[in-house]
C-alpha cells in the first residue's frame, strides 16, 4: 500500500500478521533493505502481533525524492503514516538506517509510540564508521551497486556467516533486491548517513523502553555503540548477539525473534 506524504511522495508499506492484536510492530529497514529484508522475523512474530512493515523513501517500493532526506525529515515522513494509520501500541523496530530513523520518532514523537526496538544501530559516527561508508560511496560511484554490495557484504556479515550460510554469498550478491538497487537512491540514503551527527545528547529524553541488540561480530556498529546509547537512554537494555554481525534480520532470526517476542511482552 502506499501513503501520500505532505510534499506528495509515497511511502510504502505492507500490513501483515494479527490483525486484532493488541500491539503492533512496525519494521523500518536498513541501508539498501527492503521490507521483504524481514521475512524470517515476520513469519514467526505475525502469529501473535500485528505487522506493518515499511519501505522510507528511496527503499524498494516507495518514491524517490528529487533531493536527499535528513533522519530527521524521514522520522516526520513516518509520524505522518502513523497517525494516519491510528494503529494499536507501536512498538517501532529498526534496523541500522533505520534504527537512525526509529531514534528520531522517540525523541520527536513519543506520543505514538509505546516503546522502540534498536537494532545494529548509531547515535554517532565514529572514524571507521565514516571510513566504511567512505568506502561504499567510493564503490557505488565506481562500479555502481554490484561493486558496492560486494564491498559491504564482508563488513555487514560475520565471519561466522561466512563460514557457514544460511543464503550462500552468490545468491545474496545476486538477489533481486540486490539487483533492483538505484544508484542514486543508495546515495541520497548515504547522503542522510553523513550529514548526521552525535545524537546521545537527545537521547537522554527519551523516557520509552528501548531494547538495544548488536551482534557479537558487528564490525560497522559494534555493541560499544549501543553501550553508549543504553547508558544515556533512561530506560534502555542491551543484549548482545554471538557470531552474528550487522545484519540482525538474516543472520540471527531466531535470537532476534525470541528478544522482540520477550521485550513486547514486557511492556505490554
Amino acid at each position: 500500500m502506499k501513503h501520500t506524504l505532505p510534499d506528495g511522495n509515497q511511502l510504502y508499506y505492507e500490513v501483515q500478521g494479527s490483525p486484532n492484536a493488541a500491539q503492533t510492530l512496525v519494521f523500518l529497514n536498513g541501508l539498501t533493505q527492503t521490507t521483504t529484508a524481514w521475512a524470517g522475523v515476520a513469519f514467526t512474530l505475525g502469529k501473535k502481533y500485528k505487522l506493518v512493515l515499511v519501505d522510507l523513501l528511496f527503499q524498494g517500493k516507495a518514491d524517490a525524492a528529487p533531493e536527499p532526506r535528513s533522519f530527521e525529515a524521514h522520522a516526520a515522513d513516518l509520524a505522518h503514516l502513523l497517525q494516519a494509520l491510528q494503529l494499536p501500541e507501536i512498538i517501532l523496530v529498526g534496523i541500522s538506517f533505520g534504527g537512525a530513523v526509529a531514534q528520531r520518532v522517540l525523541v520527536n514523537n513519543p506520543e505514538l509510540v509505546q516503546a522502540g526496538v534498536l537494532l545494529s544501530t548509531f547515535a554517532y559516527r565514529d572514524t571507521y564508521f565514516k571510513a566504511i561508508c567512505h568506502t561504499w560511496e567510493a564503490a557505488l560511484e565506481a562500479g555502481g551497486t554490484a561493486l558496492m554490495v560486494d564491498v559491504m557484504l564482508p563488513m555487514v556479515l560475520s565471519r561466522s556467516y561466512f563460514l557457514k550460510p544460511i543464503i550462500s554469498i552468490e545468491k545474496l550478491r545476486g538477489s533481486k533486491a540486490n539487483q533492483s538497487l538505484i544508484n542514486e537512491n543508495v546515495l541520497h540514503q548515504l547522503a542522510a548517513i553523513k550529514e548526521s551527527g552525535n545524537y546521545l545528547e537527545e537521547l537522554k529524553g527519551v523516557q520509552l523502553p528501548v531494547m538495544l541488540v548488536h551482534g557479537e561480530e558487528d564490525l560497522l556498529c559494534p555493541a560499544e555503540m549501543g553501550k553508549a546509547m543504553a547508558d544515556v537512554l533512561p530506560n534502555a537494555q542491551l543484549e548482545t548477539i554471538p557470531k552474528a554481525g550487522h545484519t540482525l534480520n538474516l543472520e540471527a532470526v531466531p535470537a532476534l525473534t525470541r528478544l522482540i517476542d520477550a521485550f513486547a511482552t514486557s511492556v505490554k
